[in-house]
């Protein structure tokens, strides 16, 4: 009886044992299958609104924007792919910028964003295989400096430079815990990348911004760049470095109303990982050959300003899309990004006006420096200059 009772206790175990096994390697291979960097969205830690110079001197900016994200559309290379690995990605991101014009040329900026959910959904809509996050990404400290500012007559030009430096607030690492049915233990997996709240390395941001318009025609043309160098994260993870290259055209229409059009082209280039790190650390999970892509993208954006404030919305077409794949992964690729966003502009102090008191001069309430002896328009906002009271 005793030998009957070990074996049927070694054979339970065995099951048990080969049903924790079993829960392990499908829980492994799901972990690797959803490690899509970037997944439907964009390599940049700047959301929506960004491409802008320097503020007037004492000028201060309050900005936030909503960025949403949707894609169910899976790649190899520049081919669509019924592959997928996964459902769908979905992303909620409130961002947050604050400027400062410390002079005339010199503009500080403290940026940072809040992930309301971002979610990727598992085949099948399975529980055990959708992984969300929400919280805080990332805080970026972004000066912000004029090398040219020219106001003609009848036209403004504007080079600005900036260089700024990310620091990771968000988790990197962050897991999700999975009850194996047979023993009721929980197991940890370590959530995909594309899920995490952020990279979890300090990053270097380079921008150049290119400014021209034309005064009488409202119109303006202008351009900017944008460079991330990514760096290593604790786990020896590296992001793929992120650039971007834009240019647009815009013009007003009924004093208040703007249409602008954006055409981008950004990369991504791979993630790496630093073997020697990961010896010892606990890796994150992910897939770096199916990391980095191509894209070029269409944007259309409206705007509406009345006095200090100014409401936006833009929306983002991809025409091109390449994603760097392998034999047996897709990746998932962009299919809806829309941004919505408020801007408040403000003067700590507003001693131009205040000198223009009774002169029966015009000025503008965005710009007070630019004034008109009558009626005119703003070379720099291209709002109708208000009379001095």
């Amino acid at each position: 009886m005793l030998a009957v009772s070990l074996r049927i206790n070694l054979k339970l175990n065995m099951v048990r044992f080969g049903s924790i096994f079993l829960f392990l390697i499908m829980n492994f291979h799901s972990s690797i299958l959803f490690a899509q960097c970037c997944a439907g969205g964009s390599g940049s830690p700047i959301a929506g609104g960004a491409s802008q110079g320097v503020l007037l001197e004492r000028q201060i900016d309050l900005n936030t924007n909503f960025q949403f994200v949707n894609t169910d559309k899976f790649y190899k290379e520049d081919a669509l792919d019924t592959a997928n690995t996964f459902d769908s990605f979905q992303s909620m991101y409130e961002y947050f910028r604050i400027a400062y014009g410390v002079t005339k040329n010199f503009t500080m900026s403290v940026e940072s964003g809040y992930y309301l959910s971002k979610k990727e959904v598992g085949l099948d809509e399975n529980p055990t295989t959708t992984y969300e996050s929400s919280g805080w990404a990332d805080l970026i400290l972004f000066p912000k400096y004029d090398i040219i500012n020219w106001t003609r007559e009848k036209t403004r030009t504007e080079v600005t430079i900036g260089l700024g430096f990310k620091i990771p607030l968000g988790s990197y690492n962050d897991s999700t815990g999975n009850v194996e049915p047979f023993s009721g233990q929980t197991y940890y997996i370590t959530k995909p990348t594309a899920v995490q709240l952020s990279s979890g390395a300090n990053d270097i941001i380079f921008y150049t911004f290119l400014f021209h318009g034309f005064t009488e025609q409202n119109f303006r043309i202008f351009a900017n760049a944008y460079y991330i160098k990514k760096n290593y994260n604790p786990n020896g993870e590296k992001l793929g470095n992120f650039g971007s290259l834009a240019v647009f055209a815009g013009k007003t229409f009924f004093k208040n109303f703007g249409v602008t059009l954006q055409a981008r082209y950004e990369w991504t280039d791979r993630m790496k990982i630093n073997e020697s790190v990961l010896l010892y650390g606990k890796p994150s999970n992910y897939f770096p050959e199916a990391t980095g892509y191509k894209k070029v993208f269409i944007t259309p954006q409206l705007s509406y300003s009345k006095g200090k404030f100014t409401v936006y919305a833009a929306m983002d077409f991809p025409v091109y899309q390449f994603l760097n794949t392998s034999e047996f992964y897709t990746q998932v690729g962009s299919k809806h990004q829309s941004t919505f966003g408020i801007s408040y502009k403000f003067f700590v102090k507003n001693n131009e006006v205040k000198k223009l008191s009774g002169t029966g001069k015009y000025y503008c309430p965005m710009h007070p420096e630019q004034t008109s002896e009558g009626p005119a328009k703003c070379p720099i906002c291209f709002m109708d200059l208000e009379k001095a009271k």
